[in-house]
Order: structure tokens, then sequence, then C-alpha cells
């Protein structure tokens, strides 16, 4: 398994390219298994793709570049979700025959996975979804039953699959006014009080404790070992870099 790039680069749409080039590289299996945390430079809006469909887009686009949040979409599915530096985000990748039979295996176990984290840093973790949630998912991990605090998504392909997750460890309340225009553009049930951060339930908590705790509970499943990211993944992933970016597709 392989670490690569932990803190992200200053091109937060190369950052969605890196993960993209990494499930299709793992689908011809140039690539085994690949495991990426890192945090985003600046903070970002990140749209699904059907999301760019709507009339309202243009407007949530607005919205985003207005809050000074910059607006990408990603591989995965899903709605919108913002998140800062104040945020973490854990990218697998992994080389499988017949990927799709197990998306809800994996949902149910990265989800338990999280939530035993969360609550061995103090935090009365759930898996569920709550009222009104941005981006609602069955196995999102929440705290007391009331606020989102980690999402979790897939993109399915050919004998391969990626499952990305976004932790929210602070900035909630810069993500919730934002997150309430978005979902008011795109015509989408949302209630900001369902947005939380880790922070917010353990306030001494910050980014860097949290990673070494997400790393600990994966090096529980497989050998991690640190590496660069390789070159043909960063070729592939220039190439594919206009396909996260807004300007590219309106």
């Amino acid at each position: 398994m392989l670490v690569s790039d932990a803190l992200g680069g200053s091109d937060e749409a190369m950052d969605l390219a890196v993960a993209h080039a990494l499930v299709r590289r793992a689908s011809v299996g140039e690539v085994r298994e690949a495991l990426r945390v890192y945090r985003p430079a600046r903070p970002v809006l990140v749209f699904g793709r059907r999301d760019t469909l709507h009339p309202g887009f243009r407007a949530a686009v607005g919205s985003a570049r207005s809050a000074g949040f910059e607006p990408l979409v990603r591989a995965v599915g899903g709605r919108p979700v913002a998140y800062t530096s104040a945020s973490l985000v854990v990218d697998h990748v992994k080389s499988e025959g017949m990927a799709s039979a197990g998306l809800e295996t994996r949902f149910k176990d990265f989800g338990a996975m999280y939530a035993e984290v969360l609550r061995e840093l103090g935090i009365d973790a759930r898996v569920g979804a709550v009222p009104g949630e941005y981006c609602p998912g069955a196995h999102s991990v929440n705290a007391r039953g009331l606020v989102k605090l980690v999402g979790t998504g897939q993109r399915i392909v050919r004998d391969a699959w990626l499952f990305s997750s976004l932790i929210v460890i602070g900035d909630d309340a810069k993500i919730q006014p934002l997150l309430a225009d978005v979902y008011r553009h795109l015509g989408l049930p949302f209630e900001v009080a369902s947005v939380g951060s880790l922070s917010r339930e353990v306030p001494s908590l910050d980014v860097e404790t949290v990673e070494r705790r997400i790393l600990d509970a994966y090096a529980v499943k497989a050998q991690l070992q640190p590496s660069a990211l390789d070159q043909a993944t960063w070729e592939m992933a220039v190439s594919l870099v206009n396909d996260h970016r807004v300007g590219h597709i309106h």
C-alpha cells in the first residue's frame, strides 16, 4: 500500500485528478493499491458530476467564488461538499476484480472504521445519515446522531475502485452558509445545523492528530509504505485535470 503526497498540492484540481488517474491505472493493473491522505491548500467547493447539469449550477458556482472557495468537480458520486485546509481527504484505490460487488461492504466497513477512530478521539460517533445533511449517505459518520463529520463516496471502474472520504476537522462555520446557498441554488434539501466538525466536538483536536489516527487505523489493515507519486500517475493526472475544473465544463 502506498501513502503519497500527504499534504496535497497547491492545485486543488490536480488533487482530484490524481485520484482519478490512480483508479484508471488500477483498472488496468498498473497500480495495485494506493492510499493518499491530504488536505487542500485553499478552500474548495466540490460538485458531483450531475450537479453541473442543473440550471442553478452557474449561480452555485458564483456563490462558491464569492465566498472564496474554488469550485471543482470530482470523480466520485454524490452532491456538493465544501472544505478547507482544516479537513482531510482520504483517497483509497485498489485493483480488484468484480469491484462493484463489494460496494456496500466497503461503505459499511470504512464507515465503521472511521466511527471507531472518532470514538477513540473522544467523540460520540455513529454511522448513519442525519436529517438535512449535505451529500447525504447512509454510511456517513456523525456525532450524537445530529451533525455530519465524515462523508464517503465511491467510484467503480472495471476491476478497480476509488473510495474517497472527507473528514471535516474545523471551519464548519465557514462551510455552513456556503452550503446553504449552493443547495438552495440546486434545489436540494439541506439543514445548516447538520454541518459539524471534529474540533467542535473535541476542541483540542487538530488535523495532524486526526491524520495520525487515520493512518494508524489503515496500518492495521495493511502495511503502509510511504512513497512519492510516480511519474506515470502524475502525467495521467495532468491529462485529466481539466475534467475537474468548472471553467472547462461551462
